[in-house]
């Protein structure tokens, strides 16, 4: 099968993807973003995120984002669609507009208020909505709200349909029933050249870590896809 490489969500880190890369049993990899985990510090920029998912792939691979990481891989995509055998997009279906920043500038505006900089909070958060192990891994990956101006800036004029457009191999539009970021599911799905929507029933956004074995089971699938025969250029609905 060819290889999986993934892509992690705003202020997490690959160790996001630690209980993936353990469920897979598969050639896999999980990067860190510019201003994230191993490189907090730099500025995130939607082209050097681009880049940063370009240059972690070898040989063509499947790329797997979740939340701000399905934008970055639609972006890599488009960009590099040479690299990119595949796309599963996770939790990434809202399109970019001030309904999507604002959230955003006003969490990090009130967690920078606090003397930790949120960082007791965050830890919480975590622990509340994942499972022990992967919520300390997380943890320990680092929480860079920091970040989270320079992503808003760099997705203000984000045309991500127009990037998903752009992109001819198969995608795989991943959401949770009761995920909010699946509001333009249907756009997202228009926009794709070969794309397919999956719904997984009573998941919300978190559903690639706490519904950790179905989601491995929907990247494997998609891998075993590429590698055996090419993937119809239908598109299908939700299931």
């Amino acid at each position: 099968m060819v290889p999986v490489v993934f892509v992690h969500g705003i202020r997490l880190s690959g160790a996001a993807w630690s209980g993936q890369l353990e469920l897979l049993g598969h050639p896999a990899k999980a990067i860190d973003l510019p201003g994230h985990g191993t490189r907090r510090g730099e500025r995130f920029t939607l082209a050097a995120a681009a880049d940063a998912v370009a240059e972690a792939i070898g040989e063509p691979a499947l790329v797997v984002g979740h939340s701000l990481g399905g934008y970055v891989a639609i972006a890599a995509a488009a960009q590099y669609p040479e690299r990119v055998a595949g796309l599963v997009v996770a939790g990434s279906t809202f399109l970019p507009g001030k309904a999507l920043e604002t959230p955003f500038r006003v969490a990090h505006r009130l967690l920078t208020r606090l003397p930790d900089q949120g960082e007791r909070l965050s830890r919480w958060q975590f622990r509340s909505a994942l499972p022990p192990k992967l919520a300390e891994a997380v943890i320990g990956g680092g929480i860079a709200t920091e970040v989270i101006p320079d992503v808003a800036k760099a997705f203000a004029d984000f045309d991500v349909l127009s990037a998903l457009t752009a992109y001819p191999g198969p995608t795989w539009l991943v959401n949770g029933s009761r995920d909010h970021f699946r509001r333009h599911e249907r756009r997202f799905l228009e926009a794709c050249a070969d794309g397919r929507l999956i719904n997984v029933p009573k998941a919300g956004h978190y559903l690639p870590m706490v519904r950790g074995k179905e989601f491995a089971q929907l990247v494997l699938d998609a891998a075993r896809s590429l590698s055996i025969s090419p993937v119809s250029s239908e598109r299908s609905g939700s299931c």
